[in-house]
């Protein structure tokens, strides 16, 4: 039977389905970061977006239940499905990201597992860049390969490698808009092209970037991938994912995704592709993914990951100017051997920011220290403002030493690769006065590298 579209089961979400997407479009940025999927509560009339902490929803009769689990009707049936709070969130994040729908999940780990659970099968293998987050690197090198999946790892400005890197098994390519640690910024329409030639999907984590900065999707990729933990949360307080599809890679042109293209067995032959057109990845992540993975986004995270949205812009903005500015003081200082941030002129992806990232390179780098592993110790422990922990993304100034934290696991050869070398601390610029962050790094330097 076909999908039936119902009224929203609660008027503060539009579920996953963008309705009126034409007319949301006209919207500019700073009012869908704010409005997007969310209207006042019709029995309260709350403004915010409530959070709907419950497990389950009561059935109109047994027919409607039937229609649920046969997925002919969209509603809420169970929170490890679906729920109000994480669907506003889902829509608002699709929303900015020009994506037709998204699935929230309980991390930005889980977020990539999910992305690639409908794609690969055991023997089946990924391409990805060598300048990625340590924790992708020892996901995609170590754990995938007890689901009998393997990636290949390539420096991603060495196009020709990329494409000799494809094979008969490869269903996708991942890479990240700006790289996590070094704010490397990679070339996305070269990799869209030769992943549309190859016949398999772009996957970007576009964490670092965030919508306000980056738009995959308008560079060809297929799914975007965010730690929601990140920037678009922005206070430090839940984990979270999510998964956007463009709702444009056509899942039935090869026999390379039976998943999406092919009968579903648990849904008595159901053709995900067939029935549900460009939301076919998006009910797949819910209706197979959430449903055996359990990779759920709880509904209070989902709330404070709302709040953080709506000054997703105004907080980019501050990290990008607070980026530049102290990025340029730290490339001058005779203390410090190189600052990676792509908004320097001198960096060698300098020429990269207007295309991809015409709104700023981001609020993240790497700062290679004069006196090696021993001084990038001192330094990250000297600090006051700057909180020496494992995150970005927040509107707090963070400092990290990859080598012996996020990277740890690595070889290396590896974490040279990766641009997390032992000299190198990673530095996540927050939205505190410039001034200020720049009078802690002067005095932690001078006792580092004293």
């Amino acid at each position: 039977m076909p999908l039936v579209l119902p009224e929203p089961v609660l008027a503060t979400t539009v579920l996953i389905f963008r309705q009126d997407r034409d007319k949301n479009m006209t919207y500019g940025f700073d009012t869908l970061q704010i409005h997007a999927g969310a209207r006042p509560d019709p029995a309260t009339g709350a403004r915010q977006t409530p959070i709907y902490q419950t497990t389950a929803y009561v059935f109109r009769d047994t027919d409607h239940a039937a229609a649920l689990f046969n997925l002919q009707e969209v509603g809420y049936i169970y929170s490890r499905l679906t729920n109000p709070t994480v669907a506003v969130l889902q829509e608002r994040i699709a929303t900015l990201e020009g994506g037709q729908g998204a699935v929230c999940c309980s991390s930005g780990h889980a977020a990539q597992i999910m992305a690639l659970f409908p794609l690969m099968a055991p023997g089946l293998n990924i391409v990805a860049s060598t300048r990625a987050y340590g924790g992708t690197l020892t996901q995609f090198s170590q754990t995938i390969k007890r689901f009998g999946w393997s990636a290949t790892f390539v420096d991603f400005d060495d196009e020709a490698a990329v494409a000799a890197a494809i094979d008969d098994n490869t269903r996708a390519i991942f890479c990240e808009s700006i790289a996590n640690p070094g704010g490397y910024i990679t070339d996305l329409d070269a990799i869209a092209t030769i992943a549309n030639t190859a016949g398999i999907p772009l996957i970007v984590d576009n964490t670092t970037a965030t919508p306000y900065l980056c738009r995959p999707f308008e560079h060809g990729a297929a799914l975007v991938v965010h730690s929601t933990t990140k920037y678009l949360t922005g206070n430090g307080t839940v984990t979270g994912g999510c998964v956007v599809d463009s709702g444009t890679f056509d899942w039935s042109a090869s026999d390379k995704f039976p998943s999406l293209s092919q009968p579903e067995p648990a849904y008595h032959g159901l053709k995900f592709h067939e029935t549900f057109g460009p939301l076919a990845f998006t009910l797949h992540g819910i209706a197979i993914g959430l449903r055996d993975l359990g990779m759920t986004m709880n509904p209070q995270a989902a709330h404070y990951t709302l709040m953080g949205t709506e000054t997703l812009s105004l907080r980019m903005q501050r990290h990008v100017e607070n980026a530049l500015e102290i990025a340029t003081w730290l490339e001058n200082d005779p203390r410090v051997e190189a600052v990676t941030y792509a908004g320097l002129p001198s960096s060698p992806y300098h020429h990269r920011v207007a295309k991809i990232c015409p709104k700023g390179a981001g609020g993240l780098f790497t700062v290679s220290v004069k006196g090696g592993y021993e001084a990038c110790v001192k330094l990250v422990e000297n600090l006051e403002i700057f909180s020496h922990v494992a995150n970005l993304g927040d509107a707090r100034s963070l400092i990290l030493h990859p080598a012996s934290t996020t990277h740890r696991q690595l070889t290396p050869d590896q974490q040279e690769a990766a641009g997390a070398g032992p000299n190198v601390v990673r530095i996540s610029i927050g939205i505190e006065d410039a001034k200020d962050l720049i009078a802690d790094l002067d005095q932690a330097l001078a006792t580092a590298t004293a």
